[in-house]
């Protein structure tokens, strides 16, 4: 199935779309998405409500753009980031650390995305939010094979064992992305300390017979 590509508007000197997003996800971050009213996201930015919808035609439509944003930057820096390393160790040990280099503004995206994937799940009668939920599916997807191929590789050399890469994959992601349903910026465990326990965790359990 081909990938169901989203060209997102130009951003004029007057768009107050990244404006949007930028507020949208700090509410969903921080008080969640069931909770925050669309007016709050309009005060924020400091435009009328009905304004918001000459960008998104709902609250969902906005909530389903953030998370595709969120899986393709996750996508862009996992590729930048193991792009050329021929070690499949070090490779593995990238992809980790790259998970792990984000912003606080970045560390909420990814928050908003956790929390509402079940959203991807069912089919949206409005055509815009149906586009970028098939967007960001497509995206997991891809996301999932990006572990798996690398697995897969290192596999192949003889770096790793040879067992269910798929799985094994999951297991790596499910890993990494269960921090950002905990984690807080403001918390007493500072994110290196994180990143480097969980990439010590990730290549012991694929690297061990």
């Amino acid at each position: 199935m081909a990938r169901a590509r989203i060209v997102d508007p130009d951003q004029g000197p007057r768009s107050k779309r990244a404006a949007i997003l930028e507020a949208a996800v700090e509410y969903f971050g921080e008080t969640g998405y069931e909770t925050t009213k669309w007016s709050d996201v309009a005060d924020r930015v400091g435009i009328g409500q009905t304004a918001l919808y000459h960008y998104f035609e709902s609250k969902a439509h906005c909530l389903l753009t953030i998370m595709r944003l969120e899986l393709q930057r996750s996508h862009d820096m996992f590729t930048e980031a193991t792009a050329g390393e021929e070690d499949p160790v070090e490779a593995l040990r990238a992809g980790v650390r790259a998970a792990f280099a984000v912003s606080e503004h970045e560390i909420r995206q990814m928050r908003v995305l956790q929390a509402n994937m079940s959203l991807l799940a069912t089919p949206r009668k409005s055509k815009r939010e149906e586009t970028e939920r098939i967007a960001a599916r497509q995206l997991v997807q891809m996301v999932e094979r990006d572990w798996t191929n690398l697995l897969v590789r290192g596999m192949a050399k003889g770096a790793f064992p040879v067992r269910d890469a798929h799985m094994l994959g999951l297991a790596v992601l499910g890993m990494i992305v269960s921090v950002w349903r905990w984690y807080r910026p403001t918390g007493a465990i500072p994110l290196p300390e994180i990143s480097e326990l969980i990439e010590g965790c990730v290549v012991r359990m694929v690297g061990e017979e």
